[in-house]
């Protein structure tokens, strides 16, 4: 009974397909508990240490080798089998493919995780800093692609050496129909370069638009704005345009002016003590430098002044200002100093000659028929 039984197995273990298939199966198995392995053992260690990157490295690093493995039992199981020629070709460039795309995007994790922990911990003199550090993103991204492309066309045996024969022209074709994503490539380069804002900087654009920026990326510049929405502005508008930096000096406090007019006749310096006084206890104002109320000059309504106060972060400036209109308006009102509005007095020199005789003879038709009313009505009972 055990005899043909096992010439069963044996039988079965002889065929091609069938030991293709324990192949695969016994990769999976491999696969699965290589990547518990990496999890425990190497998660467990990476999980002690300080820094942050060697659990990044474990995390990307772990999918990979999972797909790795797998695929590499495929590639013996086709050993195993006898195909044509030209299936066997196939199936190993699909292989290859898969093999170059799994770890492109792989390589772009560890790559990015270690550019971001180098300007984390840079000095002034490092190279990556967080000025930097888009650039750099730029250029890894790049250069994997552009490998992972090449690694593809070998898989596939395309005739390398044509297409760089071919590249002037393609270079040309390429330009002329990505002009828009390469002059957005370049102005992020030189944006980066030139450094007129860096990641978490406050911008404010001409049309007022202001934001956090949160990524400077190859095609465009991503912003955040106060009502928590991303707005993507691609990078060859933001180099033609004129960009206010609020938080570029050498502090990220920001100083602002309230503007308010009083009535002329007014008081001036117990308008300034009134208007000083809102500032006090005001919240998100700095104490230092400490606020001034500046007398700006003499407007068309009235005596034009400004409540000058320091933001220690500019995403702030809308608040503070709503803050202290309202401050503003009840301390005028409570001191009873007049809030002026524009007011316009038009005087008529001459009326045109023919202008005046048509009002003078409505005039005289109106009262005209006064009179004749008055005469009409009955005497009083």
């Amino acid at each position: 009974m055990a005899a043909p039984m096992f010439d069963a197995v044996v039988d079965f273990l002889e065929l091609p397909a069938s030991r293709a298939m324990i192949t695969l199966v016994v990769a999976v198995v491999v696969a699965f508990l290589g990547e518990r392995l990496l999890t425990r053992v190497f998660g467990r260690l990476a999980a002690r240490t300080e820094t942050t990157l060697d659990d990044l490295l474990v995390a990307s690093m772990r999918r990979p080798l999972f797909y790795t493995v797998i695929l590499i039992g495929a590639r013996w199981a086709m050993n195993i089998v006898t195909l044509s020629e030209g299936w066997e070709r196939l199936l190993i460039s699909i292989l290859e493919t898969l093999a170059a795309i799994i770890w492109a995007g792989a390589l772009i994790r560890i790559g990015t995780a270690v550019l971001h922990t180098m300007s984390s911990h840079a000095s002034p003199t490092s190279v990556v800093q967080a000025r930097t550090l888009p650039i750099f993103d730029i250029l890894l991204k790049v250069v994997i692609f552009a490998g992972a492309i090449y690694a593809i066309m070998l898989a596939w045996q395309v005739d390398i050496t044509a297409w760089l024969a071919s590249a002037g022209v393609v270079g040309i074709a390429v330009g002329f129909a990505a002009r828009d994503s390469l002059a957005n490539l370049f102005a992020g380069i030189f944006i980066i370069a030139d450094a007129p804002y860096k990641l978490g900087d406050y911008i404010q654009f001409e049309d007022g638009l202001r934001g956090r920026v949160t990524d400077i990326g190859i095609r465009s510049t991503r912003i955040l704005t106060r009502d928590d929405i991303e707005i993507n502005i691609p990078n060859s508008i933001i180099g033609n345009a004129k960009v206010v930096n609020e938080t570029g000096g050498p502090y990220t406090r920001q100083r602002i002016g309230v503007p308010v007019s009083i009535a002329y006749g007014s008081d001036v310096d117990r308008a300034s003590a009134v208007l000083l006084s809102t500032t006090v206890g005001a919240a998100n104002i700095s104490t230092a430098p400490a606020p001034l109320v500046f007398f700006r000059g003499f407007g068309d309504s009235g005596l034009e002044f400004s409540v000058m106060v320091w933001l220690e972060d500019p995403a702030l400036k809308d608040i503070v200002v709503s803050d202290m209109n309202f401050r503003i308006y009840k301390a005028l009102k409570a001191a009873k100093i007049e809030i002026p509005y524009s007011k316009h007095d038009v005087f008529v020199k001459e009326l045109p000659a023919g202008l005046g005789r048509l009002l003078a003879a409505a005039a005289a038709t109106e009262a005209t028929a006064l009179a004749q009313s008055d005469d009409a009505s009955p005497p009083p009972g």
